[in-house]
């Protein structure tokens, strides 16, 4: 039976935010997750790349690495990797049906994230991983990851208005539940995070005897290497960044603090393995160029108003005059506000400079659905889009991406850029047969 099928009938009980029905279901199956330690990593955004840094690094220095991230662009099996490898599809099946088999009939039935997290804890523990680097799904405080007592570190890359339908309306409600994710005497590492937010997590961590540790962003020394300048004894380590955008000069300082916990505890990563392990790291469809019949694409993510204006930040960075966007949402997604953020309208009386933050009346933009989700409906998204920027020279709707693509290159010598949603992004992965 191909993972689908396995994991269909969970599929249905959707997002469900709880402890019961995963330690449970952790119970039935020895409590795995007690035998694996575990850096954990929430946040609105950053927190993927943040993992694939740490996970780089800890297999170049010689560790057993686990890692588990959500959500995958084109195969599940991305989701659940050791030493970056991911796991097989068989393997994959085989611990959804140990899964399966634990659920006991009398008792709440798990959703389909609780599934294939409780398969992540038992791969780990079955290939008596040194430690797992775990993604939070959605939150942290009631997210299905959030079952270690003691990780070694916890992490919160940052906090935006994301996800408020389930997490509470404010930023301080939001950082709430990520704040969840910390536990007593264990320290967490913290980014950069509004007033509020940084307010209710420090609070957190005082309360609960946690070290709170907010590295300040890495210092940028050429366009592809920065430098990190450690916490204890204030050692600089050089190291290459191969993600782009400035936002990982914060994303990377939160990886490297959380390094410079472990040695601080007895792990062993040496500045090479540093330097290797970054040099190393891949995080597919993240201000990623990538080709598309032999033309130059920039995909990303930008699901979200914090995602859309590092995306933004990292275009203005590249001088680009005039950009041709292909974008699709979900529905739950803040529409106005990432427009807002990646949307700019020329200022008067002449041509803009995106250096100054504008682009030029010439932009144009696509729009498609997002296939197989709950889809923002492209023809609304068009008219958010005039009213935020009237002066689009092309705003109209696609059918598919496919046709959006093929419409976009022949129209214009803009830079073409496809962003949105990652389910649209892994889409692309799937017609265009590569994710790397």
């Amino acid at each position: 039976m191909d993972i689908n099928s396995l994991l269909q009938p969970f599929g249905r009980f959707g997002v469900n935010l709880g402890l019961s029905r995963i330690l449970k279901l952790l119970a039935n199956l020895g409590n795995p997750h007690h035998q694996v330690p575990v850096i954990h990593v929430a946040g609105t955004n950053g927190k993927g790349s943040v993992c694939a840094y740490l996970s780089s690094i800890l297999t170049e220095a010689g560790y057993r690495t686990g890692c588990y991230i959500s959500p995958h662009l084109v195969d599940w099996t991305e989701r659940i990797s050791i030493n970056k490898e991911p796991i097989s599809s068989d393997k994959f099946s085989q611990l959804i049906l140990q899964v399966k088999d634990a659920i006991q009939p009398d008792h709440e039935y798990p959703t389909q994230f609780e599934v294939i997290t409780a398969a992540a804890w038992l791969y780990f523990a079955q290939a008596k991983v040194d430690v797992a680097v775990v993604e939070v799904g959605l939150g942290g405080r009631l997210d299905a990851t959030n079952v270690s007592d003691q990780p070694l570190v916890t992490i919160i890359t940052s906090i935006s208005r994301e996800h408020w339908q389930q997490l509470g309306p404010t930023v301080a409600d939001i950082a709430r539940e990520k704040a969840g994710i910390i536990k007593p005497g264990c320290p967490v590492v913290v980014g950069q995070l509004p007033p509020e937010a940084e307010k209710v997590v420090r609070s957190r961590a005082q309360e609960l005897q946690s070290s709170y540790i907010a590295p300040p962003p890495a210092h940028q020394i050429t366009p592809r290497w920065a430098e990190y300048k450690t916490i204890k004894n204030s050692h600089i380590i050089k190291y290459p960044l191969p993600l782009h955008g400035q936002i990982q000069l914060t994303n990377s300082a939160l990886a490297l603090a959380a390094v410079e916990i472990l040695n601080n505890t007895g792990w062993e990563i040496c500045q090479e393995s540093i330097v290797n392990g970054m040099s190393k790291t891949q995080w597919p469809g993240r201000m990623q160029w990538v080709s598309w019949n032999q033309q130059k694409l920039l995909i990303d993510g930008a699901h979200n108003p914090g995602a859309a204006h590092a995306l933004r930040d990292y275009i203005d960075s590249l001088d680009i005059p005039k950009i041709t966007w292909i974008m699709g949402m979900l529905a739950t997604k803040e529409h106005h506000d990432i427009f807002r953020a990646l949307l700019r309208s020329p200022p008067a009386g002449g041509a803009s400079s995106p250096k100054a933050g504008g682009a030029s009346s010439h932009d144009q933009l696509y729009l498609v659905p997002v296939p197989d989700h709950s889809s923002a409906n492209p023809l609304e998204l068009a008219k958010i889009a005039r009213e935020i920027c009237p002066e689009l020279s092309i705003c109209e709707t696609h059918p598919d991406l496919s046709s959006a693509l093929e419409a976009a290159f022949t129209s214009t010598n803009n830079q073409v850029v496809l962003c949105g949603s990652l389910y649209l992004i892994g889409h692309f992965f799937t017609i265009s047969h590569s994710v790397n």
